[in-house]
């Protein structure tokens, strides 16, 4: 039986970062979130206190870029339609974003992603620092991360709103209610999702101003089950779809809300069924992405596997290019190879798929195992 919230707090086994992503939100988001969080446990409330440090110092500073942003904005070209990289998490989204935006796309680096109010003013000024400030590699995965590793902008926009499934992570107690809101927007008033749609529209528009004449290339897993939302919000938009076998997923989604949780949350998280909201999330977000991929108009969207993309990354590459009608491959082939060899000796995370995870993934899954035609591990059957 799992551990009631109220009896347990985070294991002091691990101990995170006092930097809490959270500290670059602005006092609207933090407040709202701590209010409605449900409060913080004792040992991690350092996080808690210099989140709100952080916030308050940079109040000046984030008025002024606002009023500045606002300027820049009446006199900027329209944005072009972005990019979308989309995929259940664990599906080889990093990987392909890494990839791709050596072509010289857009992208939310580390510090937009962090500071999302302040990318145009103090992250610059204090770019040496907070770059030094970075982690050395992600908490998930191993993979480096450096002052121009691309980022997802949910993170950035966890720090503007609180209808983000991080929020979830960051406050456990509230853990399916953050998700079902900021994956599905289940239970949300129309100007809540109207809200929201204003603060992602107004995060990418600093983007393009940060990264002048750059097409955006933007990555999240959220996003998967968002394609006809983002099409009306962006017509002309480009959707990239990667998909991996489910069962590598599941046993990599238990390792991603393992790490992620002991080092994000700021309550107990004990109480939560890891398997059966894995299990659940994942059946819905791909039933939407199923639904809603054909209504796309053609040459908008292409689908790829993880598996193709690893085998022969040139031809994966050559095929989105062609299928979404963009320019410049031959042009970055070059920049491509370069970075497929800086990675070669990467290695991803190994799991021991169990029999019983097996027989989860495939009472559950079975569609998307039949529809992609993917099957158990060999070491598995």
């Amino acid at each position: 039986m799992p551990t009631p919230a109220s009896d347990q707090a985070p294991s002091n086994a691990h101990r995170p970062r006092l930097a809490h992503p959270l500290c670059g939100a602005n006092l609207t988001t933090l407040v709202s979130a701590l209010t409605a969080g449900g409060g913080v446990a004792s040992g991690r409330r350092p996080q808690a206190a210099i989140a709100l440090a952080a916030c308050l110092a940079r109040l000046p500073f984030t008025a002024l870029e606002r009023l500045y942003v606002a300027g820049r904005l009446r006199r900027a070209p329209p944005l072009a339609p972005p990019i979308f990289i989309v995929g259940h998490w664990r599906s080889g989204t990093t990987h392909l974003t890494n990839l791709m935006s050596q072509a010289g796309f857009g992208y939310v680096p580390p510090l937009a992603a962090g500071l999302p109010w302040d990318l145009l003013g103090l992250a610059r000024l204090f770019r040496p620092l907070l770059e030094r400030a970075l982690p050395g590699e992600r908490f998930i995965d191993r993979i480096p991360v450096t002052p121009t590793s691309p980022q997802e902008d949910e993170i950035a926009l966890a720090n503007m709103t609180t209808l983000s499934y991080y929020h979830g992570l960051y406050f456990p107690r509230r853990f399916a209610t953050a998700f079902e809101r900021g994956l599905f927007f289940d239970g949300c008033a129309a100007e809540e999702i109207v809200a929201w749609q204003r603060c992602q529209r107004s995060f990418l528009a600093k983007l393009a101003l940060a990264q002048p004449g750059r097409r955006l290339l933007i990555k999240n897993p959220a996003y998967t089950a968002r394609l006809a939302m983002l099409h009306e919000m962006y017509p002309g938009a480009k959707f990239i779809h990667i998909h991996r076998n489910p069962h590598e997923i599941f046993d990599s989604m238990r390792n991603f809300y393992d790490k992620l949780l002991r080092e994000l949350a700021l309550q107990t998280y004990a109480h939560i069924d890891i398997d059966r909201h894995i299990l659940a999330t994942f059946a819905r977000m791909m039933d939407r992405h199923l639904a809603e991929a054909p209504e796309l108009p053609e040459g908008s969207y292409v689908e790829l596997a993880y598996e193709d993309l690893v085998a022969d990354p040139m031809a994966a590459l050559s095929e989105i290019y062609e299928r979404l009608g963009l320019e410049g491959f031959e042009e970055a082939r070059p920049r491509f190879a370069a970075y497929l060899n800086s990675v070669c000796d990467y290695r991803t995370n190994r799991y021991d798929t169990s029999a019983q995870s097996a027989a989860l993934v495939e009472a559950h899954w079975s569609r998307f195992l039949d529809h992609w035609g993917y099957a158990r591990p060999a070491a598995v059957q």
